[in-house]
């Protein structure tokens, strides 16, 4: 259940407005502290009991999956924006790099992606089957442009990108990490 509507019913103007706070200040706490933040003191942070927290959403990664929600939303559109790239394995690489880029917007959220990756129920593998999608179509076309080697799969990429934000978001004082990972990451792919 994600708050939306209740039995395919609209939420009432009041229980929007507390899914509405809920969301926005789990994103700005989830981006300050961490996924790993206190859901009590985003329910009294947004003025609710834990209880209507809960009742939007029903577990950490069902709100970490709504607040990434609009993350995976530019992510699909950036992806479809590179499907029309001259180079279509730099175009796949360069969407790895944002999906690190917005990974590291909130501490933690790679760990709970990595973890969510084996689990098909979580609210955060739904999210991500969409980008799985996205990311699929960049890397047949650079397989097809022969830029990528047969048997990458996409699955291994995400989990590799993942991978480097966490180990990311554990470097804080080498900013180059991702990048220096990244590049090879670029060359392991390359045929």
């Amino acid at each position: 259940m994600d708050g939306h509507a209740t039995a395919g019913r609209p939420l009432r103007a009041d229980a929007r407005r507390n899914h509405d706070r809920l969301l926005a200040t789990a994103r700005a706490a989830f981006a300050e502290r961490g996924a790993d933040t206190s859901l009590e003191d985003v329910a009294r942070t947004a003025g609710v009991g834990i209880g209507t927290l809960y009742r939007h959403f029903p577990t950490r990664q069902a709100l970490l999956g709504a607040v990434f929600q609009s993350e995976v939303d530019i992510l699909l559109t950036r992806s479809r924006e590179l499907l029309d790239a001259e180079q279509p394995c730099t175009a796949l690489i360069e969407w790895l790099r944002a999906i690190i880029t917005h990974a590291g917007l909130y501490r933690g959220l790679a760990r709970s992606l990595m973890s969510a990756s084996g689990d098909a129920s979580s609210a955060l593998a739904r999210c991500s089957e969409p980008m799985r999608e996205a990311g699929d179509a960049l890397l047949v076309r650079a397989r097809e442009a022969g830029s990528v080697r047969a048997g990458v799969t996409i699955a291994d990429l995400l989990q590799l990108t993942n991978a480097i934000a966490l180990a990311a978001e554990q470097s804080p004082d080498d900013p180059e990490l991702a990048d220096r990972l990244l590049a090879l990451t670029y060359r392991g792919l390359k045929n």
